[in-house]
């Protein structure tokens, strides 16, 4: 699917959305044993949850649009914060050496300006880049910095104490998959600094995914490309050498692992071939909500993507994990429909959709 094409799609989707018109499911193709889990015959419309908050701003300063919106939802964030002993923020560190893949160091300062009349303690800074080493993507993106005005523990996930979970293989087995215990503990309030980036094996990497994959751990030796040593427990996430459960797995481990509070730092965003190597989108907005599904939901309507396509959000609604009804969230701020801009698809986009959907 080429650009122009998507960009067409998406402004027929949004007329429709305009006028209160939801479309149906397409079949999935799923094989049976993981539907089923999922719930059965896919609903025409996401699971009526509660509904939820979240905010949307826009501006001409990464750091001031997520303080803004942090600020629109900051009763939501001391409700959560009371129920837990320590913080956890987690950035987007995928390639440590290319910054528009990365969260940026201005969003994370924003972060722990608002946090610092609340936390009094230390907050735990870390995550497990995709290649490499988290201490090195802490110099390179700039992120030591941050220490010399906030109280902020630097930790590499892939040196840290590790719970074992479970996902699936292409052939539907039970696969043991390495998750740092920090992001797992019940009294741990986890953040997702995350970047809206389209991506080459599940549709969008938002807020969610950044929490599930990056907290999946790998060996000290092991490198992407395939020339290290070891094995990363991220290519377990992926389900199969065409990464065909790989929605499944996101669905099923978000049960486990998901952000308390995620951000969307959209000042620049990433389209075309991501997560890596995709170009810049100058958006200029930011999102903020205690519910990751929400967060997501308007991420995803804000790049001009299809809900339903993105299989591991669109189960994640037909369960009730969160808010996927567009009617159900309230947006402080601005209206999503003033910040639509739609993003280009990575280039093997219908080769991922395919293991989503029949006749879409």
């Amino acid at each position: 699917m080429g650009c122009s094409s998507h960009r067409m799609n998406r402004r027929d989707l949004l007329v429709r959305a305009a006028k209160g018109i939801v479309g149906g499911a397409a079949a999935m193709s799923l094989p049976a044993p993981l539907l089923a889990q999922v719930g059965g015959a896919v609903a025409t419309r996401p699971s009526a949850g509660a509904p939820s908050r979240a905010a949307l701003t826009t501006g001409g300063s990464r750091g001031d649009n997520v303080f803004a919106a942090l600020k629109l939802i900051e009763d939501d964030i001391r409700r959560a914060l009371a129920r837990k002993k320590r913080v956890l923020l987690k950035p987007n560190m995928v390639c440590i050496h290319t910054q528009l893949a990365c969260s940026h160091v201005e969003c994370l300062e924003a972060v722990l300006e608002f946090l610092s009349p609340m936390v009094k303690g230390e907050i735990f800074l870390g995550d497990s880049p995709a290649g490499g080493r988290a201490t090195e993507g802490f110099e390179a993106l700039d992120y030591r910095r941050l220490a010399r005005q906030y109280k902020v523990r630097f930790i590499d996930f892939d040196d840290e104490s590790v719970d074992v979970l479970h996902a699936t293989d292409h052939r539907y087995h039970a696969v043991p998959v390495r998750a740092v215990k920090l992001a797992l503990d019940p009294d741990t309030f986890v953040i997702s600094s995350a970047i809206p980036k389209t991506h080459d094996r599940a549709v969008l990497t938002l807020s969610l995914k950044n929490i599930v994959v990056g907290a999946a751990v790998k060996d000290p030796g092991f490198r992407w490309d395939g020339k290290g040593t070891g094995q990363s427990d991220k290519m377990i996430i992926h389900g199969g050498p065409q990464n065909q459960a790989i929605h499944y797995n996101l669905f099923h481990l978000a049960r486990q692992l998901k952000p308390d509070l995620s951000i969307l730092d959209g000042f620049q965003g990433m389209e075309g071939n991501g997560p890596c190597s995709g170009t810049a989108v100058e958006h200029k907005v930011a999102i903020a909500s205690t519910d990751w599904l929400a967060a997501d939901r308007i991420a995803t309507e804000l790049m001009g993507f299809e809900f339903r396509k993105v299989g591991y959000l669109w189960f994640a609604a037909q369960a009730g994990l969160g808010q996927g009804d567009l009617e159900q969230i309230e947006v402080l701020g601005e209206p999503i429909a003033r910040h639509v801009k739609p993003y280009c698809p990575h280039e093997t986009i219908e080769e991922q959709y395919k293991w989503m959907t029949r006749g879409a």
